[in-house]
């Protein structure tokens, strides 16, 4: 494999949806709401389900900025009337900041517009509000923050380029069919990927390790000939070397992923995959915290924040080992200052 500096980047969200948020904040520069209590304004999150080891992350960077937030999550990536029932819980309590990382677009806009109406701080991380909808409930988040997941998809892509030969085929496995996430990031692979290669339909595999482990030993079943398989989550790019191991092409079949958890970090150091673009649950939930702190300061947020992402290869991969959950070298972040 050829050597690669470590490559990490500062990615400002991409997608038509998050531009589209930033564009119609409601803040328009001023500062954001804070509590009405003096002292410091209590904080509250609603992030997806624990049961993944990416929104484990995000809440230890949460409450590694401060541990007295209370985190609640949804039961699971699915559960989004049951995520909504814990922001609307908590609303009716004294919290002044409430940081959400809604499962849809749309199942928290009716919780997020009742926080906008009461004079609440709405900092939204990792997956978007609908942009459209929340301007039309007057529940526009006070800020973003997040990741452009067609840069990190790209960044995917540039590196398959560079394992496999013009003409070779390449297989995508994708989430849950629709996913704006997963969406964005077979994109961004594509783009990245150029016309080295011919890229195959997208599979969806629900983010799932046994449905992706089937889905791929089909396709490898039905083309022998692939050199390559990009997969939109670690979990997934593991059930994926699962398959390439039961054809016994184990180093034969380039795999790269993206979210960088630590078991995708460790299978990268393993070499049951070739890379991962690791992004940051850790501290894109440690700025969100730190968004709620500036904002009971009395400070303006900015509209959107950008999170950082790395390509992990085997040339850095202990590095990023040794700092996770945190991101192995320096980022920007305007909350520190």
């Amino acid at each position: 494999m050829p050597q690669f500096k470590n490559l990490l980047i500062f990615v400002a969200a991409g997608s038509a949806a998050v531009l589209s948020l930033a564009g119609c904040s409601s803040t328009g520069g001023a500062p954001a709401a804070t509590s009405a209590s003096e002292g410091p304004a209590k904080t509250a999150a609603v992030i997806k389900g624990l049961d993944n080891p990416f929104f484990q992350d995000m809440e230890k960077g949460i409450k590694a900025a401060d541990a007295s937030i209370t985190v609640q999550a949804a039961q699971d990536i699915t559960d989004t009337s049951g995520q909504a029932d814990r922001l609307s819980s908590l609303a009716g309590q004294d919290y002044g900041c409430f940081i959400i990382n809604p499962i849809s677009g749309n199942n928290l806009l009716q919780g997020v517009a009742g926080l906008k109406a009461a004079g609440k701080t709405v900092v939204n991380i990792d997956s978007p509000v609908d942009p459209e909808a929340a301007k039309a409930a007057n529940a526009v988040p006070d800020t973003y923050i997040g990741t452009d997941n067609i840069a990190a998809g790209k960044l995917a892509g540039e590196q398959m380029a560079q394992l496999v030969d013009e003409g070779d085929k390449v297989a995508v496995i994708g989430g849950i069919a629709g996913d704006v996430t997963s969406g964005n990031r077979v994109t961004g692979f594509t783009e990245g990927l150029g016309s080295k290669a011919e890229v195959l339909a997208t599979e969806s595999a629900d983010w799932d390790r046994q449905v992706a482990l089937t889905k791929a030993g089909d396709l490898l079943r039905a083309n022998p000939d692939i050199k390559g398989f990009f997969v939109a989550n670690d979990v997934m790019g593991l059930g994926v070397a699962r398959a390439v191991a039961n054809a016994n092409l184990t180093g034969k079949v380039s795999i790269i992923s993206v979210d960088g958890v630590p078991e995708g970090l460790k299978g990268v150091e393993s070499g049951e995959l070739t890379a991962t673009v690791a992004q940051y649950p850790y501290a894109i939930g440690q700025m969100g915290a730190q968004a709620c702190q500036a904002a009971a300061e009395g400070q303006t947020l900015p509209e959107l924040v950008e999170a950082p992402v790395a390509l992990v290869t085997k040339d850095n991969v202990a590095d990023a080992i040794e700092a996770a959950p945190a991101p192995f070298e320096p980022f920007e972040n305007p909350f520190e200052k």
